[in-house]
């Protein structure tokens, strides 16, 4: 891995994503200071559902949900009332808890052919930024997790999408999947100003050995390195049982 990356370790899952909402609550206090909004790219799966659900929770006080746009970082090809979509939990666990105005909220409109999703979605980003042609948003937060194949948000080994070099959003094609996955891409994702990786459980100690003692495997998820931002991989003790840097 990188060295800009930094490696966050926890003893259990609850400190995980009790010090993800402290970082969360402290990077949006600070955006909205300086620029008077907080613009964040959510990851899906289970991990980041706990987090969801303590912001909505414990920290929904603290939150500056006026202020808070939320965006997100890959869609399943799904409508928005799918199990399977991002969007569904998301609401689930923060959105339909906690007084986040609706304006603030942006879809992958997935239930569309993907294409034409992921260039809706681009569209969106160019409009809400106030982007130039050769301009690329910087969210101010964007979450990720990382799966046993090493993949992040939707950009897997082996798919089209990790070349990409212009698109801000695409349609990618997982063949293990044997469907589309609408995606942002790598000059999205490290342009953003703080990178977040959240890993828990023991599930999660393969794939973090990988992604930290072996460079040369060049999974997806250690192609993201945010040129002028932070990185910051954040786990919990079981998650990083396999590496040799964690202590």
């Amino acid at each position: 891995m990188p060295d800009p990356a930094e490696l966050r370790v926890v003893d259990t899952a609850a400190e995980l994503f009790r010090a993800a909402a402290r970082e969360f609550v402290s990077l949006a206090s600070q955006a909205v200071k300086d620029k008077g909004r907080f613009c964040v790219a959510l990851s899906g799966g289970s991990t980041p559902k706990k987090l969801y659900s303590l912001l909505a929770g414990s920290e929904a006080k603290a939150v500056p949900w006026d202020r808070t746009y939320f965006f997100f970082g890959d869609e399943r090809h799904v409508p928005p009332d799918d199990p399977e979509s991002n969007h569904r939990m998301a609401n689930e666990a923060m959105f339909s808890k906690a007084p986040v105005p609706p304006g603030n909220i942006f879809r992958i409109h997935a239930e569309e052919n993907a294409t034409l999703a992921a260039e809706e979605y681009e569209d969106t980003l160019r409009k809400f930024f106030d982007l130039a042609p050769d301009q690329l948003p910087r969210f101010d937060l964007i979450l990720l997790g990382v799966g046993p194949d090493g993949h992040t948000a939707s950009l897997f080994p082996g798919s089209a999408a990790l070349n990409e070099t212009k698109r801000l959003v695409v349609a990618n094609w997982v063949e293990k999947f044997k469907t589309d996955r609408i995606t942002l891409t790598f000059p999205v994702l490290n342009n953003a100003a703080f990178v977040m990786f959240l890993a828990s459980g023991s599930d999660k100690a393969g794939i973090l050995r990988e992604v930290f003692d072996n460079p040369a495997a060049n999974l997806p998820s250690q192609r993201v390195r945010p040129e002028h931002g932070q990185l910051v991989w954040m786990a919990d003790r079981e998650a990083v049982g396999l590496l040799r840097r964690a202590s």
